[in-house]
């Protein structure tokens, strides 16, 4: 197959595939990496590299844009090839437990992904689908997370919205909960937001919590708590 073949025909097969909404058990997990590491073997996705040298010429038109515009457009840029990278990475060594990659070809900066619920917790068994939404100034400012499905936990909003340090803007916090150094800067990663996020799920963090009444009866009633999640996870499974 040529370059132009993989370009045109492999690449948004690898891009576009989507996984389910609703996986149900574990080994549906396993199915779909299956699906995501055989569509992106290393060698088709380091041939892609080659459509970089065919853009070369129009670098040339960034001259002759406004500088807001042009600026907008090199951001742009900056941002997609850093998240091609990471979803290479992604694909070709996933984290045990966790599968992330763009929604669609047509908008890198819109992902999915799933992650499994830690063995010994309340979430063990389950899988957990969640929406990553990056900026065009990725990875200067960091993406934001919502899972679409039902969680009840402390640092996850009743809508679904992650709070995590990992996730929020560089610099000091204004609440003095956390440290600069726990907050997002660009050498953090989506499998460090994701590997955090998995760890966030084992030990909520009740300081600042997000959701106050998850937070509550994690503290107050430990075994109330992990009996919802556990319920949760079942209706998810589709078992309740």
């Amino acid at each position: 197959m040529g370059r132009s073949q993989v370009a045109t025909s492999v690449f948004p097969a690898i891009v576009a595939y989507k996984p389910p909404h609703s996986l149900t058990s574990t080994f549906s997990l396993a199915c779909f990496h299956y699906q995501l590491r055989k569509w992106s073997r290393p060698e088709v996705l380091t041939d892609f590299a080659f459509i970089h040298q065919t853009l070369k010429p129009l670098k040339l038109l960034l001259h002759h844009l406004p500088s807001p515009l042009r600026k907008s457009l090199v951001m742009t840029s900056v941002a997609s090839k850093r998240l091609f990278s990471e979803y290479k990475h992604l694909s070709t060594d996933p984290p045990e437990g966790i599968t992330a990659g763009p929604v669609s070809e047509d908008d890198m900066f819109v992902w999915e992904a799933l992650i499994e619920g830690p063995e010994g917790t309340p979430f063990e068994g389950g899988v957990f689908p969640a929406e990553l939404k990056f900026p065009r100034d990725y990875p200067l400012m960091p993406p934001t997370m919502k899972f679409t499905c039902d969680l009840w936990h402390p640092n996850v909003y009743p809508n679904g919205t992650v709070c995590i340090s990992i996730l929020h803007a560089p610099g000091d916090d204004p609440n003095h909960y956390e440290l600069a150094s726990e907050r997002w800067s660009p050498i953090q990663s989506i499998e460090k937001i994701l590997i955090s996020v998995m760890s966030m799920l084992a030990e909520p963090n009740d300081e600042s919590p997000a959701n106050v009444d998850a937070a509550r009866m994690w503290r107050e009633r430990r075994a109330d708590y992990e009996k919802r999640v556990r319920t949760e996870v079942r209706r998810g499974l589709g078992l309740e």
